[in-house]
């Protein structure tokens, strides 16, 4: 034990004669100082900053690094390829007019697909307030999808959507297929298509959907307190396991579930106001809640304070 605690002190970089006083780093000269005694105790460290100096005065847009973005391993060439800026001067153009350098010859077809589906996750992705972590799950996707050669004649836009809704359901934050469809321009059905094989061309699962997995975001948007959620989770989950709304979606059940919760409560909401948030139509949870209506002294928990009592809940 001393001996290593002694290989330890030994590799620190530290002074002599005070061992344990804070260095003070010398970025200009890299040198090592002694906060106590002023000795440099290193020299000729390395700078692991930024080689250049920005001044607020420079052109806006105009990016003094030489070192180049990070890597991207999804793309072809590690994203190592030389992206050539428009062209300013008259070296620039040829006699005819057009451009000498373009973009286009150094990029193949297949980096150029893949960078465009990436852009179009990261922008459906940002207009539902997705993290990065599920970007990046549906970024590997549509990579495999893309080099397996799998899904040929879909386009890549509806691949690109499959695979966030999937990419959503494996990080266990699942979405609806409307909530998809509404910041994609591919229809519900040509989703619903390409998650089908997409799911079978990469031999992988993702877990069932239940009534939990939409109900706290539901409440959320409907401002509704955290008792009428309880309530609603409560609710939702007895009438499944009592088998009371056999062949029914969960999405559906789940809206139900918070319409009987919110009218038991002081908070009441209409069947259209949970239909716009949840994405069923009206006629959709009054079938629903009209199978939970005769065992509603059942589905409630114990302790649930009734604002309404379950006699005079609404039968529809």
């Amino acid at each position: 034990m001393a001996s290593s605690s002694r290989d330890a002190q030994l590799n620190k970089v530290c002074c002599y004669s005070h061992p344990d006083a804070p260095l003070i780093e010398d970025y200009r000269a890299g040198d090592m100082i002694c906060s106590e005694c002023g000795l440099v105790v290193g020299d000729r460290v390395i700078d692991v900053g930024s080689e250049w100096r920005t001044f607020s005065n420079e052109k806006a847009g105009v990016d003094p690094s030489r070192v180049g973005g990070p890597e991207n391993p999804l793309l072809g060439g590690g994203d190592l390829s030389t992206m050539i800026g428009p062209g300013t001067g008259p070296a620039s153009f040829d006699a005819f007019g057009a451009a000498k350098y373009q973009n286009r010859r150094t990029m193949s077809s297949s980096d150029r697909a893949l960078i465009a589906a990436f852009k179009e996750i990261s922008t459906m992705a940002d207009r539902i307030n997705l993290p990065k972590t599920i970007t990046d799950r549906a970024n590997n996707l549509f990579k495999q999808v893309h080099d397996g050669k799998n899904l040929k004649g879909r386009s890549n836009d509806a691949k690109a959507s499959a695979c966030l809704y999937i990419a959503c359901r494996q990080e266990g934050v699942p979405r609806t297929f409307k909530e998809i469809c509404a910041v994609s321009k591919i229809s519900k059905k040509e989703i619903g298509r390409c998650f089908k094989l997409t799911l079978k061309a990469l031999a992988t699962s993702v877990d069932l959907i239940t009534t939990a997995d939409f109900m706290s975001r539901f409440c959320a948007n409907l401002d509704l307190p955290n008792v009428v959620q309880r309530a609603a989770t409560h609710i939702a989950r007895k009438a499944v396991e009592m088998d009371i709304v056999p062949g029914r979606s969960p999405i559906s059940v789940a809206a139900a579930a918070i319409y009987m919760a919110s009218q038991a409560s002081d908070n009441k909401k209409t069947h259209k106001e949970i239909g716009d948030i949840a994405g069923v139509a009206d006629v959709t949870i009054r079938q629903s809640y009209r199978l939970m209506y005769p065992h509603a002294a059942e589905l409630f928990p114990d302790d649930f304070n009734f604002f309404t009592p379950i006699d005079q809940l609404p039968p529809v």
